[in-house]
């Protein structure tokens, strides 16, 4: 008899994932004691109901609902009992919560699984030597507007941009990783904002007293010279690739892109620079394809933004998961406790 493969499940994920020390953000504006209807469900089981979402690429919130009051198994896994809350009491949740609780509550579990690495031990202490930032489309639950075709007619926010294949409505994500492909913050805005305008402010968001990055990579997309400010001015390296142009002479020491995708300068440089975008690159792919980040259903940038936070919380439970059962190797594993 064939020996079965082993996996994991929703419930070792979450029971390996203490979220007692954000219990004040969770609980934002709920009342604990004195008059009134009791707090029926535990904000701690509603975000791990969102987080399973994600982790089973269920597409509808509503859809999420259905198999919460279906399956008991997935109920226990989050913590509901016989009941599961309705559609609408997680739409109250998200705004009570907000865009900024989710960014802190993602920031937190992101410390947390630093702390647990053992390959990168200067993680630990908020140390990383190397990292690159990408690009990624994300489309919205829109259609053009028919006054203006440059927006999105029920989402607002949702402008018309070019991606890769061509123009598409909705929003772009700018990610942060390191050498081994973790995810180290993100920012989101319309499509038709250029990607460079937003390292800085994605800098000034994941960089601080916690975190210091000392080499920055990035393509040809991000050569400008507000990048290179903005790198210089806290200090990081930059790794950015050059675009090739006729009238220009490229200095010897940088890197050139030279056949659209490859690069040519330095070696230590390209080695280097082929390691950090091919990690970035195989992380966006996974979050698209294993955690549903192309299936954006909510409307608004705060909401895009929950949205990212959410698809990384898992990365995150994943990674600490993975170190507190004792097999590290596990970390990106998304399928095996999905």
């Amino acid at each position: 008899m064939e020996d079965m493969k082993e996996t994991g499940s929703p419930k070792l994920l979450f029971e390996n994932l203490d979220l007692t020390p954000i219990h004040t953000i969770l609980w934002t504006d709920l009342h604990t004691e004195g008059p009134g209807r009791p707090v029926e469900y535990q904000p701690e089981w509603d975000l791990k109901a969102l987080m399973l979402r994600q982790l089973l690429q269920i597409p509808y919130v509503k859809d999420l609902v259905k198999r919460l009051k279906r399956n008991p198994t997935l109920r226990n896994a989050c913590g509901y009992r016989e009941e599961a809350p309705t559609e609408a009491h997680f739409s109250q949740m998200k705004r009570r919560i907000g865009a900024e609780g989710f960014r802190i509550i993602e920031a937190w579990m992101r410390m947390e699984a630093l702390k647990l690495r053992g390959s990168q031990p200067l993680s630990a202490a908020g140390l990383i030597q190397a990292a690159c930032v990408d690009g990624t489309d994300l489309r919205a639950w829109s259609r053009r507007s028919l006054v203006d075709n440059k927006r999105g007619q029920g989402d607002p926010d949702a402008r018309l941009g070019r991606g890769r294949r061509g123009f598409y409505l909705g929003y772009r994500t700018v990610f942060l990783t390191d050498v081994e492909g973790f995810p180290l913050g993100h920012i989101e805005a319309p499509a038709n904002v250029n990607e460079p305008l937003l390292v800085e402010p994605l800098l000034d968001r994941v960089l601080g007293e916690d975190l210091e990055v000392e080499l920055l990579a990035g393509d040809s997309g991000f050569e400008s010279r507000r990048v290179f400010e903005a790198l210089e001015a806290r200090r990081m390296a930059p790794l950015v690739a050059w675009r090739s142009m006729k009238r220009r002479v490229n200095p010897p020491d940088v890197l050139t892109v030279k056949d659209r995708i490859d690069v040519e300068g330095p070696e230590y440089k390209r080695v280097i620079y082929k390691r950090l975008r091919a990690v970035v690159e195989g992380f966006i792919g996974r979050v698209k394809c294993r955690l549903g980040y192309g299936r954006l259903t909510w409307q608004g940038l705060e909401n895009v933004g929950i949205h990212v936070s959410l698809v990384l919380m898992v990365v995150y439970a994943v990674a600490i998961a993975a170190f507190r059962i004792g097999r590290p190797k596990l970390r990106q594993s998304v399928a095996f406790f999905a």
